[in-house]
């Protein structure tokens, strides 16, 4: 079944507009998950929506959104006057401005959609949008509303189309400064940035996703065939790291389990002996 879109509305630079639809980039549904049952009767639980004071279940249209002014006291917002609201970007994703890539940091980085010409019609202007943006080298930054939320979306050519990365707002990302304050300046000897540097060159390869493992997915699926043919299942003891005592043994340590040599420590220069005075002679 083809996925769904999440989004369907414009894709508008200046005066050149085309129909496109977002569609997720990613997808976790292959993974396994789990449902919650009653260990008694082995059914599915149901969750209702009750009133927290009565708790009688509330049907779905009797339910409206409220903001919390106090406790127990909230202003109620209806349908009609969210919609009175509702921005150009809720059926236009309007190009703001170009960018260079290199400028956003990756805190800002939420998730990645595709976006795709929606129907036969529009494919020119869709494509003179998409090589504009390559053209440049920049990313485009524009707004769209997803989930009733007006995000920045950065588009960026892709391939035969465009992708789009959904971005945060500055409010929603964390300073550092209130993580990193506390940690310690302390100084790394070159001894031991040599035998890091050796270990990371060891580890040094190239970006391939296909030989990505998700361990813990392999795990799960085989304690379910198992579970399913009522094989027993056995508890695996799982190493516990230890605290590293000494760093520079530790590095050592690390290399020497690769089998390759540590790189040859320089030998210290010797200290030049401090020439004597001479004493005057009458």
């Amino acid at each position: 079944m083809a996925p769904r879109a999440n989004w369907k509305g414009f894709l508008r630079l200046s005066l050149v507009t085309c129909p496109v639809a977002l569609f997720p980039a990613t997808s976790e549904s292959d993974k396994i998950s789990f449902n919650q049952i009653n260990k008694k009767t082995g059914h599915r639980i149901r969750y209702l929506k009750v009133d927290a004071d009565t708790g009688e279940e509330v049907a779905n249209d009797d339910i409206i959104k409220g903001y919390q002014v106090e406790k127990d006291q909230y202003l109620e917002v209806t349908k009609d006057e969210l919609e009175n609201i509702a921005l150009e970007s809720t059926r236009t994703i309007e190009i703001d401005e170009f960018v260079p890539k290199s400028e956003i940091d990756d805190l800002y980085l939420v998730r990645p959609y595709y976006i795709v010409p929606d129907g036969k019609v529009g494919h020119d202007a869709y494509a003179v949008i998409r090589e504009t943006i390559r053209s440049l080298d920049k990313v485009a930054l524009a707004r769209v509303v997803l989930i009733n939320r007006e995000h920045v979306i950065a588009l960026e050519a892709r391939d035969k189309g465009l992708m789009g990365m959904l971005l945060r707002y500055p409010y929603e990302v964390r300073d550092s400064a209130e993580y990193f304050d506390d940690i310690q300046d302390v100084k790394i000897t070159k001894d031991m940035l040599d035998l890091a540097k050796h270990i990371v060159e060891q580890k040094s390869g190239h970006f391939e996703p296909d030989k990505f493992e998700d361990h813990y997915e392999q795990a799960l699926q085989d304690l379910l065939e198992k579970k399913q043919k009522g094989q027993p299942i056995s508890a695996t003891r799982k190493p516990v790291p230890s605290n590293v005592v000494n760093l520079m043994d530790a590095l050592k340590q690390s290399i020497k389990g690769s089998g390759k040599a540590a790189p040859a420590a320089k030998p210290a220069k010797a200290k030049k002996a401090a020439a004597k005075p001479r004493r005057k002679t009458g």
